[in-house]
C-alpha cells in the first residue's frame, strides 16, 4: 500500500521542477489565446489601415496599366516606375504585418510568457515515432481538442448566423447602391463581421487558457519520493548535513580551545558557565571573547585556563550575561564595559602584584554594574 501510495503523483511542482521544465521549454501556451489574438489583430490592422492599403494598391496598378510605349523602350525610367509603384504599396504592408506580428508575439507570451530553448526545437525520436503519434491522436489530450473544436464551430456559427440574421436587410440593400459605393459599404461590412467573428473566440480562450495552466500544472505533478529526492540533491542529504554541522562544531570548539591559553581572564558561574576574555592594550577597542562554554565545555576551559596559568574569577551574573549576548571571536556589547573594565583592572593589579610591581589589588566588587536588560 505504500509502494502505491508513494508512486502518486500529487504534489504540486517545486519551484527547481517548474525551472527545469522552462528551460526544455515545457509552459503553458494556449494556442487558442494565441489564435485569437492573431485574428483580432488582423480585423484591427485591415480597418486601420484598409483604406490606405486599397489607396495605394489602386494608385500603383493604375500607374502600372497605365506606361507609355515610350516608358516601356526606356528601361531605366521604367525600374524607376515599378520602384515607385512597389514602395507606396510597402508602407501600409509594413504597418499592416507589424500589427500582426505584435499581436501574434503578444498572443503566444501572455500566459506562460516569453521562454526561448533549443531543448524544446531539438529534434526528437518519439515526435518521429508512429507509436507515440497514434497515441496523441486516441489519447486524453485529442479528445480535449476535439472538444474545443466542436466549440469553437458552434460558437462562431452562431455568432454568424446571429450577424447574418441582423444584418440581412443591409446585406439585400447593398444591390440597390451605386458602384462603386456598394463595393466599399460591403467590404467595410465584412471587416466589421470578420471582427466579430474573432472576437466570438474571447469565449473559446477564456476557457482554453485556464486548462491549459491546470494542465501543465497536472503535468509536472511529482510524486513524495521525487519531492525528498529533489530535496536531498538540492541542499544535501539530512544526515550528510548533520555530519558536516557536527564537524563544523568540533573544529570550532578546537579552535575556540587553541585561543584559550591567550586570555587574559576566565569569569565563571562557577559551575555551569565558562567566559574567557582577552584585551589587547597596544590595539585598544573593547575586550574579546575568545572562548565560551556551558557544562562540560565550562570545566573544560576552566582546566584549560589552569594549565596556562590564566586567571579565573568568579562572577556568576557577569558569567551569564557574557555567555548570553557575546559571541566568540567577537567584542563583548557595549552595555558590559564598565563591568568587565573592573575586572580585568584587578587582573592587571594582581598580575602586577604577584610580579613585585605593586600592591595586592582590593577584592573584585561582588555586585559589578550590569544592566537589568543583560541579567539572566
Amino acid at each position: 500500500m505504500a509502494e502505491s501510495d508513494s508512486g502518486e503523483r500529487t504534489e504540486d511542482p517545486t519551484a527547481k521542477k517548474l525551472s527545469d521544465a522552462r528551460n526544455k521549454g515545457q509552459i503553458a501556451r494556449s494556442k487558442e489565446l494565441g489564435t485569437m489574438f492573431v485574428l483580432i489583430g488582423s480585423a484591427c490592422a485591415m480597418l486601420l489601415m484598409g483604406d490606405e492599403l486599397v489607396s495605394a494598391l489602386a494608385g500603383a496598378m493604375k500607374r502600372l496599366f497605365s506606361v507609355t510605349r515610350e516608358e516601356v523602350m526606356d528601361t531605366t525610367q521604367l525600374f524607376n516606375i515599378v520602384g515607385e509603384s512597389v514602395l507606396t504599396v510597402v508602407y501600409p504592408m509594413a504597418w499592416f504585418f507589424a500589427i500582426v506580428a505584435l499581436a501574434a508575439f503578444v498572443g503566444n507570451i501572455i500566459l506562460g510568457g516569453y521562454n526561448f530553448s533549443w531543448s524544446a526545437i531539438a529534434p526528437k525520436a518519439s515526435k518521429l515515432s508512429p507509436i507515440s503519434g497514434f497515441k496523441r491522436m486516441l489519447g486524453p489530450q485529442a479528445a480535449v481538442e476535439f472538444i474545443k473544436s466542436l466549440l469553437k464551430f458552434f460558437v462562431v456559427f452562431f455568432v454568424a448566423l446571429s450577424l447574418l440574421a441582423g444584418l440581412f436587410e443591409e446585406i439585400l440593400g447593398l444591390s440597390l447602391e451605386t458602384i462603386p459605393t456598394n463595393f466599399g459599404h460591403a467590404v467595410n461590412m465584412l471587416l466589421w463581421m470578420f471582427l466579430t467573428l474573432a472576437c466570438s473566440l474571447i469565449i473559446i480562450a477564456l476557457v482554453d487558457a485556464p486548462y491549459q495552466k491546470w494542465n501543465h500544472k497536472r503535468q509536472l505533478k511529482m510524486t513524495k519520493q521525487e519531492v525528498k529526492d529533489e530535496l536531498k540533491n538540492t541542499e544535501g542529504s539530512p544526515e550528510i548535513k548533520g555530519r558536516i554541522r557536527r564537524t563544523q562544531y568540533e573544529m570550532s570548539q578546537r579552535r575556540m580551545m587553541q585561543d584559550v591559553p591567550e586570555a587574559d581572564v576566565v569569569i565563571t558561574n562557577p559551575t555551569h558557565f565558562s567566559v574567557a576574555l582577552k584585551y589587547d592594550t597596544d590595539m585598544g577597542g573593547a575586550p574579546k571573547m575568545v572562548a565560551k562554554g556551558a557544562d562540560e565545555m565550562a570545566m573544560h576551559i576552566r582546566t584549560i585556563a589552569k594549565e596556562h596559568g590564566v586567571e579565573i574569577i568568579q562572577s556568576p551574573a557577569l558569567a551569564r550575561s557574557l555567555f548570553y549576548t557575546g559571541e566568540v571571536n567577537q567584542e563583548i556589547p557595549e552595555e558590559l564595559f564598565a563591568a568587565v573594565a573592573q575586572v580585568l583592572a584587578f587582573i592587571f593589579q594582581l598580575k602586577a602584584h604577584k610580579q613585585g610591581k605593586g600592591r595586592k589589588p582590593v577584592p573584585l566588587a561582588t555586585n559589578l554594574p550590569i544592566p537589568d536588560d543583560y541579567r539572566y
